[in-house]
Order: structure tokens, then sequence, then C-alpha cells
């Protein structure tokens, strides 16, 4: 009878039950137009976060806010502000050219922006970790030889590779929704071939 009496008092004995600890680099933020998520690494379900500054301060640098601000005022006369958050020798990417270098950039986005007559980007998504992000945008621009001058609307995504700066700038987006469906005659032909394909 003593020895079962002890065996019981074994069996009731709390369980002290460790927490899993995530180091923050092991965690992915994505934000949304409905909150703000928490994934880890390995897949586990997504937890609604409240505190979203919170969230931020464990995953989410500064360099993708100063990102996303840049580009809210970057025009043909504020290519200056590029040097702030690209590293010298960063690389650039998008579906026209592959650029190496902090001056090439400048250069490239010089003669990208001469003729833009306005440009809107609206920030639909980041998902971000400690050295890479994901942004997902809406590009509203418009251009004097393009589409009669009206606005054009293009979605779009930037995969940016980053330690204190960016230091690799990749764009995905179609080509075709923005520039050579808006040109007069190529913009008819792609839109029968569409046409044609969906029928």
């Amino acid at each position: 009878m003593h020895s079962s009496a002890n065996n019981v008092s074994e069996l009731l004995k709390p369980t002290k039950i460790e927490p899993t600890k995530i180091e923050p680099s092991k965690i992915k933020l994505t934000k949304t137009s409905q909150g703000t998520e928490l994934f880890t690494e390995q897949g586990a379900e997504p937890k609604s976060v409240a505190a979203d500054k919170l969230a931020n301060e464990l995953v989410q640098p500064q360099i993708i806010d100063d990102f996303i601000n840049m580009y809210q005022s970057l025009n043909k006369n504020s290519l200056h502000l590029l040097k702030q958050v690209y590293s010298k020798d960063v690389v650039f990417q998008d579906p026209l050219h592959k650029v190496d270098g902090l001056n090439d950039l400048t250069n490239y986005f010089a003669n990208l922006y001469e003729n833009v007559d306005s440009i809107d980007f609206d920030i639909q998504q980041v998902n971000s970790t400690s050295s890479q992000a994901s942004i997902f945008w809406r590009m509203t621009y418009s251009h004097s030889k393009l589409n009669g001058g009206k606005s054009i609307t293009v979605d779009g995504m930037s995969h940016l590779s980053f330690s204190e700066k960016i230091t690799a700038h990749r764009d995905y987006f179609d080509l075709g929704q923005m520039l050579y469906e808006q040109l007069p005659l190529l913009g008819k032909v792609i839109g029968m071939v569409k046409a044609k394909a969906s029928s």
C-alpha cells in the first residue's frame, strides 16, 4: 500500500512545461489590410497580433519603412534620395534591365522618370524577415507618350535583400501591362491576341 501511494503521489505532481522560444530571426511578419500576422519558419499557423508595434520592432527593420517612404516621394528631381536606402554596390533588376551599383541605378531611374508626369505607389502588402522583404504594390503613373497621357495602373512586387542598406532589389511586374499594351498599334495587337487566347 505504501508503494502504491508513493506512485500516485508521483503521478499527481505538477509538471513544469518550459515555453517554446522562437528567435526573432525565425519569425516572418506579414502585414495586410486586415491586420498583422506572425509565422514561424516551421510553417506554424498564423497568430493575429493586436500589438502591431511590438511585431514591427521584432522583425521589420527601419530600412523597409525608409524604402516605402522614399518611393512615395521619388521623382526626377529627388533621385538623391536613392543613396539613403541603397548600398553603393546594389544590384537592381526588373523586366527591362539589370544594373550594378548605385551610380548606374541613379542614371537608370533618371531616364525612367524623365518623361513621367506623375507616379504613385500604393503598398498592398509587406512580408519581411530580418534580411529580406517582399513588397506588393500597385503603381499608377502617367506618361506623355503612353495611353494618350492617361493614367496607367500596374500591379507588381519588389523583392529586397538588405543589411544596413538594400543590397539587391528585383522587381516583378507585367511588362505588357506597363508598357507594350499602352502603345497605339502594339497595344491593339496584344489586346486581340489576349481576346483570342481567352475565347
